[in-house]
Formats: C-alpha cells, structure tokens, sequence
C-alpha cells in the first residue's frame, strides 16, 4: 500500500512515512493509493468477530509489511481492549455507542491506535517525535490520554481559549508529563490552521521529527473505519449511517469501509449550524466560512480537514457523492428541543454531537419509509452535563475515567492566533535556530 499527496499526486509515501511526517510540505493530506475490498468470507465473518480481530483483518491491508504482524496485532488488541455498543432506540433507530473508552468520546480510537503505531516507530528513530494537535473539544484528552508518557515523544495541544467544555479543557491541560497544552486566542479553525502551517513549514532540521495528530493523519482516519465494520456486523444487514460532522474524518471513514464493500445503504452527513458539507451536498459549491460556536462545539469547524478526502473516495464527482450522502443541519434550539424529546420518548440520553446525528437520521428516515439505520454517538453526555442535565431534569451517571479528570492544576500557555507565536515557541523549545 502506498499513501499520495491529493495536492500532487506524484508525491508519494509508505505508512511509516505518511503516519510520521503527518501531512506534505504542501499542506496536502495524504490518501491510500486504493480501498482494499474485503473478501465475502470476511463478511461472513463479521458478525462473529470482535473489533480487534476486524481491526487487525483490515487494518493489515493498509499498512503493509511495515509493522511485523505480531506486533500489529498486538497494536490493535491494546488500542480496542474497551467496549463498542449498539443499542436499540426504537423500531427503526440504533445507536452506535463510542464513548466507552478512557476518555468518553470516539477520538480514543484512532489516538490510541496511532500512539501504538508511534510507540513502534519512534523506538526505531534517533529523534524526538513532536505531536502537533489542534482540538475542537475532545481530540486533545484522547490524544494526551494515549500518550502520556510515551518516550520520545512530546505532545503539544493547540485548543481555542473559552470553547471547550471545562471538563474537555481539564482532560487535556492537567496532564503534565509529555503533554503541552497551548490556548490559542482564536477559533478551531485557527488553532488547525497554525499547526497545519508548522507541519508544512517549519525548519526543524535534523532536530526533531514534527508530525500532526488530528485525523488529518492517516493512522488517525484508518482506525476510525474499524468499529463500522464492527457495527453493521451486529445490526445484521445494510443500514444507513448517520455521522456528526466537525473535521469530516468520522464521515470519511465511514465511507472507506463502505468502498471496501460493507453493506451501507446511505451515509448521513448531519452537522450544526456550521454547515458548509450540508451546503455542499445541495448547491455543489463547496465554501469554507469562519466557524461559529454552538453547543456541540466539537464540531464547529468551518473548513472540514478532511472533506478532500471524503470527495476524493467518490472521485470527486458531485453527482455520484450527491447520491451516496446526504447532509443536514441544525441548530442550538433544535439540539437541545430533540435532547429532550427522546429522553421522554424513549429513555436515551443524547449528547449534543449524538443529538445532531440522530436528528440527521430521523431526517433521513422520514423521507425513505422503508429504511433503518445507525446513528453515530461520538461522546459520553456526561462531559455536558450543564447542557444536558436541565433539559431531562435527571443526572446524567459520570464515568469513573471523567471523574478523574475533574481535579488537576490547569497548565496550559496562552497564546495568541498567529502562526508567528507558534513557530517561535518551537523555535525557542526545541533549539531550532
């Protein structure tokens, strides 16, 4: 398997090489030269295997000969030793649970799968390894959960100031150790696009190795088609998968497991109000805009990293995507009013991010009678308790792993939304001059 450049084709990686260097030097994300289609014994299979054993089944197509297959195996069963539960919500509806790892949201899964991928590559180099993450809310303590105390390898958060929850803020500012925590004065948007700049441009050297873990990284993106192998394994037949969009890796790997021949029946681009892929999906123009804050802030991005990708696996025609996916938004009235409506009619508990896909799906539903489907549930509602508990009137139970993280001394360096501040931080911590 070789990884292109989708601004260049003609430059090309293995997985190592992708997995380290991130991105391209010209901001180009890098993309599997094919989907590996899996074998209908696989499918056969499937509703009898557990996400380790799928993991390691599809995840060994991607990487190759790269990482000796004991070790990878032994990768998959350490990155996925946690639960994924489908629940039953009603006649029609079910709920892909992905909030069962150690910290309470989907992102465990790629971050913990891409720290073992680091942990087995970084052994092998000389050089420090710096991890450069922008987070919207829950990338940054799924990234610092699953490598905290890696050795060789320092971690450096970029979150924008007063838009995380404080419970997401405590998850990834009190860690300490190998972990850095940088305030950005600004937006998601601004905090991706100034560790984006850094991976592209900065002058490191022979120094240190800088690469990025935000699913802009293939080892971020691969894992996160595992578990809907895994899900459409349980419900038994074809489904429509209905995916919370912020940076649109969740979605992309969605439709990278269903290229490989996973019996999807349709894909469900719901987001909030920052709704450029909804937008998209209905006039053909795709137009990046500031992000605006709403209360599933994990998915307030204005400019989707990966929606490059997502067009690139339908060959970047409008028609054949238009036909596989179709998008909905919604805003902070119509989350919170649907939180509250299914708690009474069915007893659910929905995050906002949850609440979005959900609404997307019921969306969906309502105008194809025939159908069922997957709706993706991306974060325990626990670390939005103050949104939550006031619309059901009840508390929501907080996981053993969350309450860990509501003690700690914040640390974390305020830094303003420029480029400039960010390359003369590393510049100055890492000796680079």
């Amino acid at each position: 398997m070789r990884y292109y450049n989708l601004k260049d084709n003609k430059v090309t990686a293995g997985f190592r090489d992708a997995v380290m260097r991130g991105i391209s030097t010209d901001m180009g994300l890098f993309m599997p030269d094919r989907i590996p289609v899996m074998d209908a014994d696989f499918f056969r299979r499937l509703p009898g295997m557990s996400l380790p054993e799928i993991a390691f089944e599809v995840g060994a197509l991607y990487i190759g000969d790269e990482i000796p297959m004991a070790e990878f195996r032994r990768i998959c069963e350490e990155a996925f030793d946690f639960p994924v539960i489908l629940t039953q919500v009603d006649d029609r509806k079910q709920v892909l649970e992905l909030f069962h790892g150690p910290t309470a949201a989907f992102k465990d899964f790629g971050a913990r799968f891409m720290a073992g991928c680091f942990r087995y590559f970084s052994a092998r180099d000389d050089r420090k390894t710096v991890v450069l993450v922008a987070t919207s809310g829950d990338t940054g303590g799924a990234i610092a959960s699953s490598f905290l105390g890696v050795e060789g390898v320092d971690v450096i958060i970029l979150y924008p100031s007063g838009k995380v929850s404080t419970l997401q803020e405590n998850q990834l500012t009190t860690m300490g150790q190998n972990i850095t925590a940088l305030e950005v004065e600004g937006t998601f948007d601004d905090c991706q696009a100034m560790a984006k700049r850094a991976l592209s441009t900065l002058n490191t050297g022979d120094r240190i190795r800088i690469t990025s873990a935000n699913s802009i990284n293939i080892a971020r993106l691969i894992p996160q088609s595992f578990y809907y192998y895994y899900a459409v394994g349980q419900a038994g037949g074809r489904s429509v998968i209905s995916v919370p969009g912020g940076n649109f890796g969740n979605i992309t790997a969605a439709a990278m497991a269903w290229r490989s021949g996973l019996p999807v029946e349709h894909l469900v681009a719901a987001t909030n109000i920052n709704r450029v892929v909804p937008e998209y999906l209905t006039t053909g123009v795709f137009k990046p805009s500031a992000s605006i804050r709403t209360i599933a802030n994990a998915m307030d991005v204005g400019n989707p990293g990966n929606f490059d990708r997502l067009r690139k696996l339908f060959d970047n025609d409008f028609d054949m995507i238009r036909s596989s996916v179709s998008g909905y938004w919604f805003d902070d009235d119509r989350i919170r009013q649907h939180i509250r409506e299914e708690y009474s009619r069915t007893g659910y508990i929905l995050d906002p991010h949850g609440a979005v896909a959900s609404l997307g799906l019921d969306s969906y539903l309502n105008e194809h009678r025939g159908s069922a489907g997957i709706f993706v549930e991306t974060a325990h509602p626990a670390k939005f308790t103050g949104i939550v508990e006031p619309l059901i009137g009840v508390a929501v139970e907080m996981p053993q792993s969350l309450r860990e993280r509501l003690t700690g001394e914040k640390q974390s360096i305020v830094m303003k939304s420029e480029y400039a501040c960010l390359a003369d931080y590393l510049t100055e911590r890492y000796s680079l001059k």
